[in-house]
């Protein structure tokens, strides 16, 4: 028996293309045929593109031979793949018995949308979810495989905390990332950041355990000016014993962050206060970022963060406002007793619909599952 597995990959981005290519187009799969009567299964190129609390789905078919095997004998299995070659189940199927796990839970079910689709769709979607999947079809003893690539639309940011610079391992620079609601960036995130823009002199962490930092500008103080721009490497470090700082990425909001207009400047605990009595939180760093990129705040008033620091969106650039291109200021970690700013607050929608964001209907009961884009065009980041 033969049997083969085929990937229909799409470029296709919820919420931010044409409604015209909205609606479903995939990019042509070529099969063809050798003299042994085998099929070869050539796929498409390319990758998935949502945006954190968006549906998507991850395109997966199959063919088999003879073309009238049981269905109920056909295994279908989703997991996800972290660059360091680690497995994380997302859902298996075997007939209609089906299950899915840890946080996918009530969220991942299959498209069926008929014979050969071993599809799946992914509804509010999360940061975590960002990465590589493998889709998995078994038939008896015959099996094979197929990856997708889910991106998300987002935003880098370099981010340290207030004890100074350099001073993460990787643990604490993943939990400083999901403190400001973000995760930490991979290689590709930072690199397309970096074609956009981004330009900094102090090397994180990113997702994979590499030390990198991007360099627009090259510099004698940045690894000299004779070197060609680029996103500079120092390979995988001792997680737990080196020290740098932490390249983030967060995506599409689910809320919105503003400016709290005041008659007067306030210190850190009165501006928890002044966001608790709005219906809000103060926001944090990765809030304050997406608010930029996605609803393109732009606001020249320095404010309180989450985390204690001072900073503030420029969308547009001009005089008085921090510099000639566009990025969230960083005014660095003051007192929190003594010092007097404006804040920054986050309001979460009521109904996670809201904003604009796509979401599917779960499948019928037959599917459910059982017991068991406005951009910035640079993404400078400056500190001031």
């Amino acid at each position: 028996m033969f049997f083969v597995v085929f990937i229909l990959t799409s470029a296709l981005s919820v919420n931010s293309l044409p409604s015209d290519i909205e609606k479903g187009r995939r990019k042509v799969v070529h099969v063809l045929e050798d003299d042994t009567g085998a099929v070869i299964v050539q796929t498409a190129p390319g990758k998935v593109v949502t945006h954190r609390g968006g549906s998507i789905t991850l395109p997966c078919r199959f063919h088999h031979e003879p073309e009238n095997t049981d269905p109920a004998r056909i295994r279908i299995k989703w997991t996800k793949v972290t660059d360091a070659l680690q497995f994380e189940d997302v859902f298996v199927a075997l007939g209609r018995q089906q299950r899915v796990f840890g946080s996918y839970r009530g969220r991942v079910f299959l498209e069926n949308a008929g014979p050969g689709d071993a599809s799946v769709i992914i509804q509010n979607v999360t940061l975590d979810d960002y990465g590589r999947y493998e889709c998995e079809v078994t038939n008896d003893m015959e099996d094979d495989t197929g990856f997708v690539n889910l991106d998300l639309e987002g935003v880098v940011f370099p981010y340290y905390p207030r004890e100074g610079r350099y001073k993460l391992n990787y643990h604490q620079a993943e939990d400083a990332c999901k403190q400001q609601d973000a995760i930490l960036a991979s290689h590709s995130q930072l690199h397309k950041a970096w074609l956009e823009g981004l330009d900094w002199c102090n090397a994180g962490w990113l997702e994979d355990g590499s030390v990198q930092y991007p360099i627009s500008h090259p510099r004698d103080q940045c690894g000299r000016r004779d070197t060609p721009a680029g996103v500079r490497n120092y390979g995988y470090r001792h997680k737990e014993d080196e020290r740098y700082d932490a390249f983030c990425f967060t995506s599409k909001l689910n809320g919105k962050v503003y400016f709290l207009k005041r008659f007067k400047k306030v210190n850190y605990a009165e501006a928890t206060k002044a966001c608790i009595r709005d219906g809000s939180v103060v926001a944090k760093v990765g809030q304050v970022y997406a608010a930029w990129k996605f609803q393109l705040l732009d606001r020249c008033e320095a404010g309180w963060l989450e985390d204690g620091s001072i900073r503030y969106p420029i969308v547009n650039p001009r005089s008085r406002c921090g510099g000639s291109h566009p990025g969230v200021r960083h005014l660095g970690f003051p007192d929190k007793k003594f010092r007097l700013y404006g804040v920054y607050c986050f309001r979460k929608n009521k109904d996670e619909t809201a904003g604009g964001i796509e979401t599917t209907k779960g499948p019928k009961d037959g599917l459910t599952r059982r017991k068991s884009s406005n951009s910035v065009p640079m993404n400078a980041t400056r500190v001031i």
